[in-house]
């Protein structure tokens, strides 16, 4: 009864009468569903960001595991890859032996990412797409995942707080979840908008609204009202000249963050992560080919 009763509680609190899905976000993604695998067009930057965010997670997830398979390290977990477009971080993590579940709300982007893993054997058993939103497959997914990934995506999202809550209730207890986003400073806009998308066209025009970009703090604070505890937050640059990136103690433009739920929701302590937190550099087997 219990657990009718949980689930109704759910399915009302996710309806669709509410969502994290802002519509003219979908269509600026719709344009764009078959460019994701072009590594020098729109989305080369999101490539080269595989350097350090796959080992990033690869990493931390280690740190907190005691034995991995060899040349599989992270088989046996189930990660959720929350707004995986095309599929650019969802395929690498298949690689190092995780079962994947990327969602998108853009049925085009699924299409991409199906129509690539198509071209890699080892993957068809190991990454599954779904054109779906986050609060969609809250009520049969309620725990099921280890680990959570959601990159350049909470940027776009309508409703951040209902987001954050919906993470929390498919994640198991002491799951993780991984955010790169965007800080929202002067610089963010000077640079992630007028530079980058007006000037250098690295990202597409009108990718970004600098009103939704999420500072860290704001962030943080909202994960741990919500059951999370912050464990890292780390800044992250981009270099247009040589296409590469990588881990800066500033945080003023884009920064990683990662965060555990805790065992039962109101039990998270404030974890002021230090300034300095940094995580190691890619190694050279670390890159993984898209």
């Amino acid at each position: 009864t219990l657990l009718l009763l949980f689930r109704f509680t759910m399915k009302r609190l996710f309806s669709t009468s509410h969502s994290t899905v802002d519509p003219k976000e979908m269509k600026k993604f719709q344009l764009l569903s078959h460019k994701w695998w072009d590594e020098e067009g729109e989305y080369s930057a999101l490539h080269s960001m595989n350097d350090i965010r796959v080992p990033f997670i690869r990493d931390t997830l280690l740190s907190m595991r005691n034995h991995h398979q060899l040349g599989k390290p992270l088989s046996g977990l189930r990660i959720l890859d929350v707004g995986c477009g095309g599929g650019l971080l969802s395929e690498p993590l298949g690689r190092l032996g995780a079962s994947v579940t990327g969602i998108d709300p853009v049925e085009d982007n699924i299409r991409t990412a199906d129509w690539h893993k198509s071209f890699d054997p080892i993957l068809a058993k190991r990454v599954q797409y779904k054109s779906s939103s986050l609060e969609e497959i809250v009520e049969e997914s309620v725990e099921t995942f280890d680990v959570i990934v959601s990159s350049e995506v909470v940027e776009h999202v309508a409703d951040l707080e209902m987001f954050i809550k919906c993470c929390y209730q498919v994640l198991k207890p002491e799951g993780s979840l991984f955010i790169t986003t965007v800080n929202k400073t002067q610089l963010s806009y000077v640079l992630g908008i007028v530079v980058a998308e007006k000037i250098i066209g690295i990202v597409p025009e009108g990718t970004h609204e600098w009103e939704k970009f999420v500072p860290p703090e704001e962030l943080q604070q909202l994960l741990e009202s919500s059951g999370f505890s912050v464990k890292a937050v780390n800044g992250m640059l981009y270099n247009p000249l040589t296409g590469a990136w990588s881990w800066r103690e500033s945080r003023s433009l884009i920064y990683a963050m990662h965060a555990v739920k805790c065992g039962r929701q109101g039990e998270s302590g404030h974890v002021e992560p230090s300034p300095g937190t940094q995580h190691q550099e890619p190694s050279a087997t670390a890159g993984t080919h898209l």
